[in-house]
């Protein structure tokens, strides 16, 4: 797989960071829509740790990225943007968390319960059997596993979406499955509010007011990491607020802002 994708002319001072972990491609059309009027860096993740992860997106920066950049990250790629600016951060003028994970495991368990709230019986009930499957470590995760559970998460996670263009990239199943694993477990030793102390630069916050993953699981950890995020949440939004109909032309009005507003003195 190709290791990144350039949008717009330079110079590129906006670094898009997909989620997954493993789903390449998912920023496509952000960086469509920003590329207008900004040089857009795209890079995939192939590492699989989440140190590996944050030592191979920073190595990008010196040969391909306008310094400081803005990091714009989705879901895990917010949170693996919060290690990056913690770990380099004189490289990034401002850090903008769409969606962003839970900081503090403490958050993490009110996802799921709102997920299956959302959801039929029988979408539940395929959910369970498919958490069985991509959780038994005798097996390699499947890829159609995967793709499926992907859609009723999706299904939860939304409110109001649109169709969406398929990204061209396959997810990376088993890269998902190692570096959650170690993310979560970093997240409930307290690693990721350890390093949002080293960040220098203003933190943005841009989620959908019906996320399953609580807004609070956020702006709460940043806070203990002394941090004060400007914080926008978008109503008629869930996770990902591009494919969101009521809510995408607001999201994109909003992210242009904040990427040509002020950022670090």
């Amino acid at each position: 797989m190709i290791p990144y994708r350039i949008w717009g002319e330079g110079p590129f001072s906006v670094v898009l960071i997909h989620g997954g972990p493993g789903a390449p491609g998912e920023m496509g059309p952000i960086a469509r829509e920003l590329s207008v009027a900004r040089g857009v860096f795209e890079p995939f993740q192939a590492a699989t740790s989440v140190r590996g992860q944050v030592c191979e997106l920073a190595a990008h920066f010196p040969e391909h990225v306008t310094l400081p950049a803005v990091l714009v990250g989705h879901s895990w790629g917010a949170m693996l943007g919060l290690l990056v600016a913690a770990a380099h951060p004189s490289s990034v003028a401002k850090l903008v968390l769409i969606g962003s994970g839970p900081l503090d495991r403490i958050y993490a368990h009110r996802i799921m319960e709102t997920r299956l709230g959302r959801l039929t019986k029988d979408d539940r009930d395929e959910l369970y059997l498919l958490q069985k499957t991509l959780n038994d470590p005798s097996e390699p995760p499947s890829s159609a596993c995967f793709a499926r559970y992907g859609d009723l998460i999706a299904r939860a996670d939304s409110v109001d979406p649109i169709a969406t263009e398929p990204t061209g990239f396959a997810f990376q199943s088993a890269l998902h499955r190692q570096v959650w694993d170690e993310a979560a477990a970093l997240r409930a030793s307290g690693y990721f509010i350890e390093q949002a102390r080293s960040i220098a630069c203003p933190v943005v916050v841009i989620h959908g007011a019906s996320d399953p993953h609580p807004v609070q699981g956020v702006v709460g950890p940043l806070a203990d990491a002394g941090l004060s995020p400007q914080v926008h949440l978008l109503a008629a939004c869930g996770h990902t607020p591009w494919i969101e109909r009521q809510a995408r032309a607001s999201f994109f009005a909003l992210l242009r802002r904040e990427i040509t507003g002020p950022a670090r003195p």
